[in-house]
């Protein structure tokens, strides 16, 4: 696996061409797996030999993972993404709550007002730049951020700097004293946001999970509740960010598409939906382990291999979605599994949805001739292959 990343849709298309699981190198010469087929990696995902703690990394285990390793975070960092079982429940169940779809749905008055905001802050950027604004930072990034900020009770004095710190922390190409210092960093500031809702709770899901028991009684460790804050901070915006950069940038690309939306063959949810299979905002996230020697497509993967979940190559396997899986069709209303599957099925699937829809409809809908500023092959890709997506998103709002 390149440290750097790049757009992976040239390599998934080879490598899906000649298996659904692929043998790979991760940085520091750790050997690893991906999978990649779309029914290879459903299967995966839902397998009963398949697990996330650590305990079942093989190399951690045997002390030849060392503390600087860009991915170490993904396999120990305490919370929902690396606990399995009863712990696993228990961690989800204190926070399922707040993304019923209930509570989703009694958020979309603020998510609306944040939106319509930021697109006067990106005209007001437009002007100021000769006609030219950068979307993922007057628009893509503040929406998502402002909505888990606001969600989590995070004063917004924290918010650019936990956008730096996701971004490194979760990068695949940093250096091991960086990723020490970003992930040392990182726990320090939420735990300056968990000490200040301790001192003074409020109406936020970060107060409610210092206050929470679970069904036995037990509260989250210090360690539970800074992870699952990290889980909340970086999946809550980073993931969201890229979907709503992808869905700009293919609909600016596919021009047929956008028509259809606006014709009313099309609703903005199947640009999210579409979007979600064709240009996934996550590429590969690390990592599950089979927990015996497991057999996938015809692939053994040793037990304790740490195995990356494929969404970006699996959305396009021409096996499940035909000769056109390419294509970006937002008629297609075909099911994926970017958002996950199983028991791990992203938790915040409905906030980021509704973020996105609300997003894009209003986006075009202020800016019908919205284009990019630069031609696609010159945005430069985001650093690491976990996420999926541009860095900068140049736009012309006013066509």
């Amino acid at each position: 696996m390149d440290p750097a990343g790049g757009c992976p849709h040239a390599d998934n298309a080879r490598l899906l061409a000649e298996n659904a699981v692929a043998e790979i190198v991760l940085p520091g010469e750790v050997r690893g797996v991906a999978v990649l087929g779309h029914e290879a990696l459903k299967e995966f995902l839902s397998h009963p030999d398949v697990a996330k703690g650590a305990e079942h990394f093989t190399a951690l285990r045997e002390g030849a993972i060392a503390d600087g390793w860009p991915l170490r975070t993904f396999a120990t960092v305490r919370g929902m993404t690396t606990a399995d079982g009863a712990d696993h429940r228990r961690l989800r169940s204190l926070v399922s709550g707040a993304f019923s779809p209930r509570r989703v749905e009694a958020l979309r008055p603020r998510i609306e007002t944040l939106t319509a905001e930021l697109l006067d802050d990106l005209a007001a950027a437009a002007v100021a730049g000769d006609g030219i604004a950068e979307l993922r930072a007057h628009f893509a990034l503040p929406l998502p951020m402002g909505v888990i900020c606001e969600l989590l009770g995070v004063d917004t004095e924290y918010q650019d700097r936990l956008h730096c710190l996701s971004g490194q922390v979760v990068s695949t190409s940093i250096g091991p004293e960086e990723a020490v210092a970003a992930n040392r960093e990182m726990a320090e500031v939420l735990a300056a946001v968990a000490a200040a809702r301790s001192e003074k709770p409020g109406d936020d899901l970060t107060s409610a999970l210092i206050a929470a028991r679970a069904e036995d009684g037990e509260r989250l460790s210090p360690q539970e509740l800074i992870g699952t804050l990290l889980l909340m901070i970086i999946a809550g915006h980073e993931t969201t960010l890229n979907l709503i950069t992808n869905a700009v940038r293919a609909l600016c690309a596919h021009r047929d598409q956008l028509e259809l939306v606006r014709a009313g063959k099309a609703g903005w949810p199947d640009v999210v939906e579409e979007t979600l299979r064709w240009d996934s905002p996550v590429s590969f996230f690390p990592f599950r382990y089979p927990t015996r020697d497991l057999t996938l497509d015809g692939t053994t993967i040793p037990r304790g291999t740490p195995v990356l979940a494929g969404y970006s190559a699996a959305g396009r396997d021409p096996a499940t979605y035909g000769p056109d899986a390419a294509r970006f069709d937002v008629t297609r209303r075909a099911r994926h599994l970017s958002l996950g599957h199983g028991a791990h099925f992203c938790l915040g699937a409905p906030l980021a949805r509704m973020e996105a829809t609300i997003a894009l409809e209003r986006l075009f809908t202020r800016f019908p001739g919205l284009d990019l500023a630069v031609p696609e092959s010159e945005l430069p890709r985001q650093a690491g292959f976990v996420g999926n997506s541009v860095a900068e998103l140049p736009v012309r709002p006013m066509g």
